[in-house]
Order: C-alpha cells, then sequence, then structure tokens
C-alpha cells in the first residue's frame, strides 16, 4: 500500500500580466474579426479559417485571467496534478486550463454542530455562498469559529457548559486542501475535541486535592480562576490536531461558562452557603478579638475586679451581641451584681 505523499507548497509567481493578456486577446478578437471579412472578400480561405477559429475557440483564453484581493489564494490543478498556488492580490494570466481546487468552498463555519449556517438562510447569503463556491478562493485571513456551548463534565463531574471562539488562518494552502477532506470541518471537530479533553482536567471552581498540571501536586487551578491558563490550553491541543492541515491557530477564548441547568440551582445554593459560613468566621474572630480587647482594657484599667465565672458571662454575652443577626436588646441591671 502507497503511502500518502506529503505537497509541499510552491507559490506561483510572475503571472500579473492579466492586463496585458486582456488587451491581446479583445485585439486578437478584432483581429479575426477583420481576417474573415478580408478572407471572405479576397478569397483566401485559409486567413477565413484560421480567424473562425480563433473567434470560435479564443474565449477559452479568457479562462486564464484570474483577480485576487489581497490575503486570498487560489490552489491550482492541472488535470488532477497540483501545479501550484497563486498568491497576492493582482489580475493574472495563468495557463488557462487549470482549475482551482478548494472542497472547503461555500462551507460556513458558525457553530460546530452547525457547520453549513443552518436551514433557514436569507437570499444574499445564498448567493454569497455560491460565489464561494464557484470562485474557489481561499481566504488567508484571521477568521473567528465561534463553537455552540458544550455541556462538558469537570474533574469532579459537574456538568459546565462552555463556549469557546477560536481565531485561526491558513498559512499553507497545499495541505489545507489535499491533507483533510474539508478543512473548515475539521477545524471545527477538532476543536470540539479538544474543549472536551482540557475542560475535564479542571474544576470549576477551586477544589482541595486535584491536580490540573499532571505533576502529581495538587493546586488551585480552575475553570472559573483560570480562564486565561484553560485557554492556552486548549489552544495549543487545537494546534498540535490542525498543524498538518495547514491551519494556524492564532488565540482561542472562553466565551460562556456556566453550570449546566440542572445543577446551577444546587451550586448557587452552595455558593451561598459558602459565603455564609465565610462571613460568619469573619465575625466569630472579629468579635473574639473585640472581647479580648475589652478583656484586656477593664484589666488594666481596675475599673472592675472579676472572677472567672462572671468573665464567661460578660464573654458570654458579648459575643451573643456581636455575632448576632439583630440588634441587641439592652437589659438594665438595678440590683447587685452578685
Amino acid at each position: 500500500m502507497e503511502d500518502n505523499k506529503i505537497i509541499e507548497e510552491k507559490i506561483i509567481s510572475g503571472h500579473k500580466t492579466g492586463g496585458l493578456m486582456l488587451f491581446l486577446i479583445l485585439a486578437l478578437y478584432a483581429v479575426a474579426t477583420v481576417g474573415i471579412i478580408y478572407g471572405g472578400t479576397n478569397s483566401n480561405p485559409l486567413i477565413a479559417v484560421i480567424s473562425g477559429i480563433y473567434l470560435c475557440l479564443g474565449w477559452l483564453l479568457f479562462l486564464g485571467l484570474k483577480v485576487l484581493k489581497p490575503n486570498e489564494a487560489l490552489v491550482l490543478t492541472l488535470f488532477g496534478k497540483y501545479v501550484g498556488t497563486l498568491k497576492g492580490d493582482g489580475f493574472f494570466f495563468v495557463n488557462p486550463f487549470v482549475t482551482a481546487f478548494n472542497p472547503a468552498a461555500g462551507t460556513r463555519l458558525g457553530q460546530s454542530g452547525d457547520i453549513n449556517g443552518g436551514s433557514s438562510k436569507s437570499s444574499a447569503e445564498t448567493a454569497e455562498a455560491a460565489a464561494a463556491i464557484m470562485s474557489k478562493k481561499i481566504s488567508l485571513k484571521v477568521m473567528t469559529l465561534s463553537n455552540s456551548k458544550q455541556k462538558v463534565n469537570d474533574v469532579l463531574g459537574n456538568p459546565v457548559e462552555v463556549a469557546v471562539a477560536v481565531m485561526w488562518r491558513v498559512n499553507d494552502t497545499a495541505k489545507a486542501v489535499f491533507a483533510v477532506d474539508n478543512y473548515k470541518e475539521y477545524l471545527s471537530l477538532q476543536c470540539d475535541a479538544a474543549v472536551r479533553n482540557v475542560v475535564k482536567v479542571y474544576p470549576y471552581d477551586v477544589t482541595d486535592n486535584v491536580d490540573t498540571t499532571g505533576d502529581g501536586q495538587a493546586d488551585d487551578g480552575s475553570l472559573r480562576g483560570s480562564t486565561e491558563l484553560v485557554a492556552n490550553r486548549i489552544k495549543e491541543e487545537i494546534q498540535d490536531k490542525v498543524k498538518d492541515a495547514g491551519l494556524e491557530i492564532v488565540d482561542a477564548r472562553i466565551t460562556y461558562l456556566a453550570y449546566a441547568t440542572e445543577i446551577a440551582a444546587v451550586m448557587l445554593q452552595r455558593q451561598q452557603a459558602a459565603a455564609i459560613i465565610d462571613a460568619r468566621k469573619m465575625i466569630v474572630d472579629g468579635a473574639v478579638g473585640m472581647v479580648e480587647m475589652a478583656l484586656e482594657r477593664l484589666k488594666e484599667g481596675n475599673m472592675v475586679d472579676l472572677d472567672e465565672e462572671r468573665k464567661a458571662a460578660m464573654v458570654s454575652n458579648l459575643l451573643v451581641v456581636l455575632c448576632g443577626n439583630h440588634d441587641a436588646q439592652p437589659v438594665v441591671n438595678s440590683g447587685s451584681l452578685y
């Protein structure tokens, strides 16, 4: 079995003669018209036949005229063989028998589950897609793939919804066209796979005893707190998968991150409980410090001599007042403390 041959990109240069060739083609049409008239009136069949052949077949030369805008390219093949890539803006003339090849022409990257843009299209979008299919041009611009939301289980098994925007471009037209069947669909599927592979390594929030780096030690990495790190890992994984397809991943960003709807309410209650616990802890720490300060001030000033039982009662009362949810209701004691 023959191994797949890696096709190297070849840039076609020195063919910006489209304007000159267009002038020559039109001039030859004028000459051929005059030749038919001249040959017919002067009984010269050879000139008339040659002129007639050109008038019938001269239109083939128009097929060699190619117009490219900035950051556009054409991959050209001659009877199935790759002859080179036409790059750069300008008016070109190439072999009229070469054909442009782009299997991804007309493929619109919107969402990963809807690569072709959905069933409802406007007439303008339809015309644009038809023009793209006819032109077979490959865009070299930086483009954006906005994946739809994916439901993925994090490292703890909690379902989360993630959406990623990937900025990419074609940097090797030969690999993009010949290495994979459709480089746009290939990129979209690899983005989905990379998001799933990376997200399942991290917890949604910071969690104890979780190793997200693979070094065997627990760390504080999380989807919510380490968004930049997670996005970079997704970018690197996608790049590793699509480099053989001639694509370059410029950047990747997480555009949406949330718990799945079935557990969102429970996780909200959990976050609220954690916030209440943290607030209570802060209140208690502050109350204990204030009680200690009060006892120290009373002891320094020799204002009141309290035994251990009275100190315990005072500490209890102060903690109740300082840690309570409502304002304390004062009780005036008109009798003796003892």
